[in-house]
Parts: structure tokens; sequence; C-alpha cells
């Protein structure tokens, strides 16, 4: 979501947000939001508002499609034509391989007051796109989510008496099979005794993946679809044994829930991420991943979860403190401070 910052007293702002589904978001987290669709109603918040923050994700990339970066290229442009600060911050940027999603970025990242990006993939990405702006590497800022309520959420989640291994896939195009490799996967992982639990990270694109994999194996697989907030999906993942995502961010909320994961890589993005987890290098979707070879990377991935479990924590902490670094920009450049 995008953030609309109002400065409110000394200490603190008022905050506003783009939604796909203010009602919901509101619901959740009890913060006023617009719909991200309705460029009136963007126009009418950018005018209330002091600043225009985007606190991360990869939204420029045009590999799905040209439109991410043309969509919020236009919205940092509203924001700088009304005359207010743009701070992106923890930003992933790429893969951007078209003539035209390469300029559009490379506009609005020169058009920001501020930019932090969470990898220095990333920042070696806006120097090859000719961005001049200064620029720091932070970290992504889901690794500001509290991490208590996760931690104190119980003893292991386990479904039928037996362990559990959450499992984040994604949708990656007519090409490939998501659905019959993971179908396959869940299959041979609970003929292993373990038990698959299917995670929704989008509910616009998950959701329909999950059930489609359920109905190849002939039946429903344990599956948390329905929560609707990330702490939720957070806590509920504490309690397992392993995470095994295609998803960043369900690699990114294990990991801060102190649970190691293992990540299957179909984007640059994953696979530094597992780098810089320090974890075994991920397994790649191309190349002729199988579900057998998913299985032995999963159960040689638990018997060396203690060690794992030692090193993203200790990458954990270092994140969070990077991740900071995003809401300092923002609090010092409202309030008035020089941006470091």
């Amino acid at each position: 979501m995008l953030g609309f910052a109002h400065a409110a007293g000394v200490n603190g702002f008022d905050v506003s947000v783009l939604s796909g589904d203010p009602d919901q978001t509101f619901r959740d987290y009890s913060i006023s939001a617009h719909p991200r669709r309705d460029f009136k109603a963007i126009e009418e918040a950018v005018s209330k508002c002091d600043a225009l923050v985007f606190p991360g994700g990869s939204i420029f990339q045009d590999v799905t499609s040209v439109r991410s970066v043309a969509y919020y290229s236009k919205v940092v442009g509203l924001a700088k034509k009304a005359g207010k600060r743009v701070f992106l911050v923890g930003q992933g940027v790429g893969p951007l391989t078209t003539f035209l999603g390469k300029r559009m970025a490379c506009t609005a990242f020169n058009s920001a007051d501020a930019i932090t990006v969470r990898d220095p993939a990333s920042l070696e990405a806006l120097r090859q796109l000719g961005v001049k702006r200064p620029m720091k590497v932070t970290a992504d800022s889901a690794f500001l989510m509290p991490r208590q309520a996760a931690v104190e959420a119980g003893d292991s989640f386990a479904v039928g008496g037996m362990r559990t291994v959450g499992v984040a896939p994604r949708p990656l195009g007519k090409k490939t099979d998501v659905a019959g490799l993971f179908g396959d996967y869940c299959r041979l992982l609970y003929q292993s005794g373990t038990m698959p639990v299917l995670i929704s990270m989008d509910k616009h694109e998950d959701v329909a993946l999950i059930e489609e994999i359920s109905k190849r194996q002939g039946g429903k697989i344990p599956d948390i679809r329905k929560l609707t907030t990330p702490t939720a999906i957070q806590q509920r993942m504490a309690r397992m044994d392993a995470v095994v995502a295609m998803r960043l961010h369900g690699g990114i909320l294990a990991a801060n829930a102190g649970v190691p994961p293992l990540m299957i890589s179909y984007d640059p993005k994953v696979a530094a991420f597992s780098k810089l987890l320090g974890l075994a290098a991920p397994l790649h979707m191309e190349g002729g991943l199988t579900a057998q070879r998913m299985l032995d990377a999963t159960l040689n991935f638990m018997r060396d979860r203690d060690k794992n479990a030692k090193l993203v924590e200790r990458k954990r902490e270092e994140m969070v403190r990077l991740a900071e670094g995003n809401l300092e920009i923002v609090r010092d450049s409202l309030r008035g401070s020089a941006i470091r």
C-alpha cells in the first residue's frame, strides 16, 4: 500500500493509504484508505498530504507487465506536480527490460526526495538506469512488523499430529505448471510424514492457485488462505517447522518469525534474499525443477533447521536495524531535519 503522510504535531503523523480494498484495509488496520484505481480520489488525497510514501515492494518492474511501473510512475508525477514530497523507501527495483519501463522508472526515481532500496542489486539497477539522486541500502520494510506476537503464538502448529511445512507458491504464467509441480510436491511431502499447509500471500492471485493445487490432488490440502493480514500469517508461520516459499514476502515473514525459509526462485530478488540470509542456494523454477527435488531439498533443509534458525536470527536483527532507516528518513524530513 502507498501511504500519504500528514504532519500531526511534533511527534506523530496522520496516515492514509491507497488500497485495492479500502473497506477491508480499514477493518484490518483502522486506517483511512482510498481506492488505488480511482485517480480522482488519488488527486484529492495528494492535495491534502504533506508527502507520498512508497514503503517498499517490487513495484518498479515490467516483467509481468509495463503497467505496474506506468501506474506508480504516474502517481509519483501527480504528487510532484502538486508540489508534494515523495519518498521511495525499501524499494526492490526490477527487472526492467523494456525501454518504456526503464524510462518511466528513471524519471520517477529522479523525482524522489529520498530513496532507499532493500538490497545492493536494486541500488545497482538504479545506477544503471541513470538515477542521479542520493540513495542508500536499507532493508525490506516488512522486517518492521512486530515479532513478539508471532513468537508468543504458542507451540508448533501441528495438523493431524504431523509436523507442518508452510508452502507459499505463486502463479508464473501459462507456460509453467505451478499447480502440477506444487501439487505433486505436497503429495510427496505428506507421504514422507509431513503435512503441507498452503499459504496465500495475495488473495487476487494465490487463492485460485491453491484451489487448483488441491483439485489436482483430488481433495483439500490444508491452507491458510482466509487470513487477511500479514501479522496473522506470520503468527501462524511462527508455529511451523519450515516454510517453502516462491513468494518473497512469504520468506521474509517466515524469517521475521524465526522460521528458516527454503526459497524457490523464479526471480533474481528471491535468490538474492536467500543469499542475504546466508542460507543454502535456493531451488530454481527454470531448469526442470521436479517435486522430488523439492522434497529432497526440504527434508535436508529441515535436518539443518537449528543451524539455519541461528543464521536467520542473526540476519533478522540486522535487517530490522536497516529497515528502521526507512522510517527515519521520512520522519526526519517531515519534521524539518536534513535527510542524511
